[in-house]
């Protein structure tokens, strides 16, 4: 009985553990600058009409057309973007 109980402790232990890094990340993705966020935005709006023609996708490769400012603009706050990426354990 008692290693039951040793080992739901420790089960809740890690459970606590994994609870409190992802919190930790969570808090991180709150407080991301606005930057990376109208970055993200950006990145995002601009594959949305390839995506939509997909059939368009399939014979030729995916092209993302982004104006000189957007480009600019990504590449200035791309380091926070990756940054924000890897607190979600996301890599690039």
């Amino acid at each position: 009985m008692a290693n039951v109980l040793v080992s739901i402790e420790k089960g809740i232990e890690i459970g606590a553990e994994d609870a409190l890094k992802w919190l930790t990340g969570a808090n991180k993705a709150l407080h991301a600058a606005p930057a990376v966020v109208a970055a993200l935005a950006a990145l995002l709006g601009a594959i949305e009409k390839p995506l939509v023609d997909m059939a368009g996708v399939a014979s030729n490769p995916l092209n993302i057309i982004l104006d000189v400012q957007t480009a600019t603009d990504v590449k200035a706050v791309w380091p926070q973007v990756k940054e924000f990426l890897s607190s979600m354990d996301i890599k690039l």
